[in-house]
């Protein structure tokens, strides 16, 4: 005959575990900064990230936040000065849509690690656990003032897995890299990707119709998974004891998380029919949108992605690359941002080790043409797309993206009005950290750029 103590014991063991899978953190950030320093940036022309410029202006930093910003800053001995004379400073860049790590350089199949490729739906895949640590890339981005970047997996399919935001500095594992605090996403891919891939395998989805679907049974078991989950919960502790806790599930986990409002969706989308039967989808199961992504045809529901507070991350000017990617206009940045009375929320992003290098010159290019376009919009406003704007959308608005007294003090120092195309990033701070000095050579060295000095030798004796 079983023990009952040993029976109760099982089931409050049992009890307690779930309870606590669902709201414990695995692989938790244990990100640390570098050596932090006091320091001020004297003198300088500003955009604040939230739409403000100021002149002559000064910005402290102590203890790896800002504490202060305004004119003729009093200090002590123990501070850095910079000066920034005929400078500009900003908060650090962030780049919203990135595939380093997961697709690094050099760009082997060994390496290609940014789309599981095997279900329409794979929820459970995590883009970290792809992420090469090492990859050169990091070191070239901050040198463009990227101080963070959410890495996503890639678009192959209708549900592709978790991003995740790291900061922009060469660390050995992921989890000391990873933003803390920075909520998971999830990846969503509309249109062409996915009905290609699996479409090209003669299974579902090969339609646009096909994608519908696919998306709505993925939610649909997902609710009857949280129902479960909810019902289980509200048990009292003797019902509990009486039947075994809902099974684990990593793909259904990650899709509760959605519908709980813990993991932020970010969607592929390219044509703005699909984006509005996405917006229908995301209201059919009580989820929200918090960005679409690569929309060139975002304009045409400018109003509609205000409305419903969905973010639009946009390239500048590249377009044409396949049938869904035509219809572009080189105003698409501007005229989100605009919508509903400048209410909009508009996004550059990259997609590209190259892009992520100059994203200050991507919204330089998306400036002009809104301006040639006819509408009224500044310098320190265009700052938000590449700064405060993606912040939000990866839900780290409250501690990056402005130069805010209190947030980290993540700072670029340009040389030049980072507007202009001779504008270089010639200092990057990150969390009260110089992480890059280009006049100092102070710059991160991945151990794959070492390499191996000497090839004949043996490399632990050198």
């Amino acid at each position: 005959m079983t023990n009952p103590i040993k029976l109760h014991f099982l089931y409050s063991f049992l009890t307690i575990s779930f309870a606590s899978l669902l709201v414990s953190e695995p692989f938790e950030s244990t990100y640390q900064p570098l050596a932090q320093e006091n320091i001020l940036i004297r003198n300088a022309s500003i955009y604040d990230g939230d739409g403000n410029e100021y002149k002559n202006t000064d910005v402290l930093v102590q203890n790896g936040v800002i504490v202060a910003v305004g004119e003729d800053l009093p200090i002590t001995q123990d501070f850095k000065i910079i000066d920034a004379t005929d400078k500009w400073v900003t908060p650090g860049i962030i780049d919203i849509h990135s595939h380093m790590g997961v697709y690094p350089a050099p760009g082997v199949n060994t390496s290609s690690d940014g789309n599981e490729a095997t279900s329409p739906v794979t929820a459970d895949v995590w883009a970290e656990h792809s992420i090469w640590v090492q990859d050169p890339q990091y070191a070239l981005a901050l040198t463009g003032g990227i101080t963070a970047f959410h890495i996503l997996p890639g678009s192959a399919n209708l549900i592709g897995g978790r991003g995740v935001t790291v900061k922009n500095i060469q660390r050995n594992t992921i989890n000391s890299m990873k933003f803390p605090r920075a909520p998971h996403s999830l990846k969503m891919a509309c249109g062409e990707n996915p009905k290609r891939v699996y479409g090209n395998r003669g299974q579902a989805p090969s339609t646009r119709m096909g994608n519908a679907a696919g998306y709505r049974k993925a939610w649909i078991k997902a609710e009857g998974y949280l129902r479960n989950i909810t019902e289980y919960d509200e048990k009292s502790d003797e019902a509990k004891e009486l039947e075994y806790a809902p099974k684990r599930d990593l793909e259904m986990e990650t899709l509760a998380g959605v519908l709980k409002g813990e993991i932020l969706v970010h969607n592929h989308c390219y044509r703005a029919d699909e984006m509005a039967t996405m917006i229908d989808i995301a209201k059919e199961f009580n989820y929200k949108i918090t960005a679409f992504h690569h929309g060139v045809e975002a304009y045409k529901i400018a109003d509609l992605l205000a409305e419903n507070g969905i973010c639009a991350a946009l390239w500048a000017d590249w377009w044409g690359f396949k049938h869904e990617a035509y219809d572009m206009v080189q105003a698409n940045v501007a005229i989100v941002d605009q919508a509903k009375n400048g209410s909009g929320c508009a996004i550059v992003h990259s997609d590209d080790a190259i892009g992520i290098q100059h994203l200050n010159q991507e919204a330089s290019k998306a400036l002009a043409a809104g301006l040639r376009a006819g509408f009224d919009i500044s310098k320190a406003r265009a700052m938000k797309w590449i700064t405060s704007n993606p912040a939000r959308a990866a839900g780290i608005y409250d501690q990056t993206g402005s130069l805010k007294v209190g947030k980290n003090a993540d700072v670029v120092v340009w040389s030049k009005n980072p507007f202009s195309v001779y504008a270089l990033a010639e200092t990057v701070i990150i969390d009260g950290a110089i992480a890059f000095d280009r006049q100092a050579n102070i710059r991160p060295t991945s151990d794959f750029d070492i390499g191996i000095i000497n090839p004949s030798n043996n490399r632990i004796d050198e």
